[in-house]
C-alpha cells in the first residue's frame, strides 16, 4: 500500500524549545485521517511540515512519494490542497472577486486572479461550484456570502489543482450548526468522490464522521496515540489528550463526549460539545 505521509523520528527545535519530538506517523492510501490536540500541541507544526513550508529539525519526511531533501518542494505543494479559516484574513483583499473568480485562483495558488484564463479554467469552476450545491452564488461578489458560503468557496479553490491530499484546517470554526453539518457533508463526498486523501484537523470530537477513518491524538509535540477512530477514542486516551477526565460514546457511527467535573458526569448537548 502507498505511503501518502510518512514521518520517522521527526523532531522540530525553535529558539531551543522542542516543537515536535520523536513523531513517527504514516498516512497510508486509502486512509482518512484526523488530528485532534489542544492549542499548542503541534497540530499546526504536523500541517507546516507536511505542506513543506517547514522543515523538521531532524527526522525523515515523505509526502505523496516525495522525500524531502531529495524533491522540488514547490511542485510538491501543487498536489496538495490547503483549507484553513486562517485564510478569513483575505477577506478584504476578495471582496470584490466573484464566487468563480476565486475558484479559478485557486489553479494558480493566488489570492486573486492575475493569470489568463480558460475556457477548460472556467468549466471546471462550474462544475466545483455544481457539486458544492454554490452555482447559484455564481457572479456574487465574495463580500455578501455567508461565512459558510465564504468556506466553501476555499474549499472549491483547493480543489482547482485536483490535489491528491486535501488538508482542512478547522474549516468549521466560527459557523453556526446547520453550516459546520453542511461543510461536514462537503467532507464526506470529497472523501467519497473526489479522489484525494483528507487530513481533517479539529477540536471538536462530534465533527468526526463516519469517512474520516484514523485519528492522531498530540500532547505537548507528542503522539499520545495513532490509528484507526475506534481503538484511538476511548476514554482514557482522550482525557491524557485533553488533560479532562472524559467519557465518549458513539451515536450514528460518530463519536460525542462528556466531560467529568466534581458535581458528576456533565453530558454537554451534541451541538456545543467543544473541546
Amino acid at each position: 500500500m502507498e505511503s501518502i505521509i510518512s514521518m520517522k523520528n521527526v523532531s522540530l527545535i525553535r529558539e531551543n524549545r522542542v516543537i515536535l519530538k520523536d513523531i513517527n506517523w504514516e498516512v497510508k492510501e486509502k486512509e482518512q485521517w484526523v488530528i485532534l490536540g489542544l492549542n499548542g500541541s503541534g497540530k499546526t507544526s504536523i500541517l507546516n511540515i507536511v505542506t513543506a513550508y517547514e522543515y523538521p529539525t531532524k527526522g525523515e519526511v515523505s509526502v505523496l512519494g516525495h522525500k524531502f531533501g531529495q524533491t522540488n518542494l514547490p511542485e510538491l505543494r501543487k498536489q496538495i490542497g490547503f483549507v484553513s479559516s486562517s485564510l478569513d484574513r483575505f477577506s478584504q483583499t476578495l471582496k470584490s472577486e466573484t464566487v468563480e473568480d476565486i475558484v479559478i485562483s485557486g489553479k494558480f495558488a493566488m489570492i486573486g486572479l492575475y493569470e489568463n484564463v480558460t475556457i477548460e479554467d472556467r468549466e471546471q469552476a462550474e462544475q466545483i461550484m455544481a457539486s458544492f450545491r454554490i452555482n447559484h452564488l455564481k457572479g456574487k461578489t465574495f463580500d455578501t456570502l455567508s461565512e459558510g458560503e465564504k468556506r466553501k468557496v476555499f474549499i472549491g479553490r483547493a480543489l482547482m489543482t485536483k490535489p491528491k491530499l486535501l488538508i482542512l484546517d478547522e474549516p468549521s470554526v466560527g459557523l453556526d450548526i446547520l453550516a459546520r453539518e453542511d461543510i461536514l457533508s462537503l467532507t464526506k463526498e470529497i472523501i467519497e468522490n473526489q479522489q484525494c486523501h483528507v487530513l481533517y484537523v479539529t477540536h471538536y470530537i462530534e465533527e468526526i464522521v463516519e469517512e474520516l477513518t484514523h485519528v492522531l491524538l498530540l500532547k505537548e509535540g507528542q503522539i499520545v496515540a495513532a490509528g484507526q477512530k475506534e481503538d484511538i477514542l476511548t476514554d482514557e486516551l482522550l482525557s491524557e489528550t485533553f488533560q479532562l477526565t472524559m467519557k465518549v460514546h458513539w451515536e450514528n457511527k460518530r463519536p460525542w463526549i462528556s466531560i467529568h467535573k466534581n458535581i458528576g458526569w456533565t453530558k454537554f448537548a451534541k451541538v456545543e460539545s467543544n473541546i
